[in-house]
């Protein structure tokens, strides 16, 4: 198993951008709760990212809304359903870790879908961001609730810079 890793410049601070045999398996911003350790990622390579970057650039200008990238996602059978579910979620929509558990059949499983959605290893690309509280409250993200709000505010048709003050 080859990886590679590269860093780039985003509007929500730095980037990692992590590659399994080619395919994109991470996306973790500087502060992201749950980035595994720096000499998991592999040697610094550009070359496996060009698309990967520019799909990112182009999200960040408001030009693109859904990702056609190969992904990698090393999880549970119940990880990757949930992460599957989060990449239905439409652009500039939001969902409840309640919805979504409902979506999967099982009901009365928010915590564990929640706890799904942390470990999401390609935040922005799989949209975890887009799951709120029952109430709508911004709740738990693993790149920092600051970020969360950008995103959620870049996909309403605004455009976010780095240092914005958002609510």
């Amino acid at each position: 198993m080859e990886r590679r890793h590269t860093l780039m410049d985003s509007p929500l601070g730095p980037l990692t951008l992590v590659a399994t045999d080619g395919a994109l398996s991470g996306v973790y911003m500087s502060d992201h709760r749950h980035m595994p350790p720096e000499e998991t990622f592999g040697s610094r390579s550009e070359g496996p990212f060009t698309e990967v970057v520019g799909q990112l650039e182009a999200y960040f200008r408001g030009e693109l809304r859904d990702f056609d990238l190969r992904l990698h996602l090393a999880g549970t059978e119940f990880q990757r359903r949930v992460w599957d579910e989060l990449t239905r979620i439409p652009y500039g929509e939001t969902r409840s870790y309640g919805q979504l558990a409902g979506v999967l059949g099982r009901p009365g499983a928010s915590r564990a879908v929640g706890l799904a959605n942390g470990r999401n290893p390609v935040s922005i690309i799989v949209p975890c961001h887009r799951v709120v509280g029952s109430t709508g409250s911004l709740t738990g993200y693993g790149g920092g609730l600051a970020n969360k709000r950008r995103l959620l505010t870049l996909e309403a048709g605004h455009a976010v810079a780095p240092d914005d003050a958002l609510f």
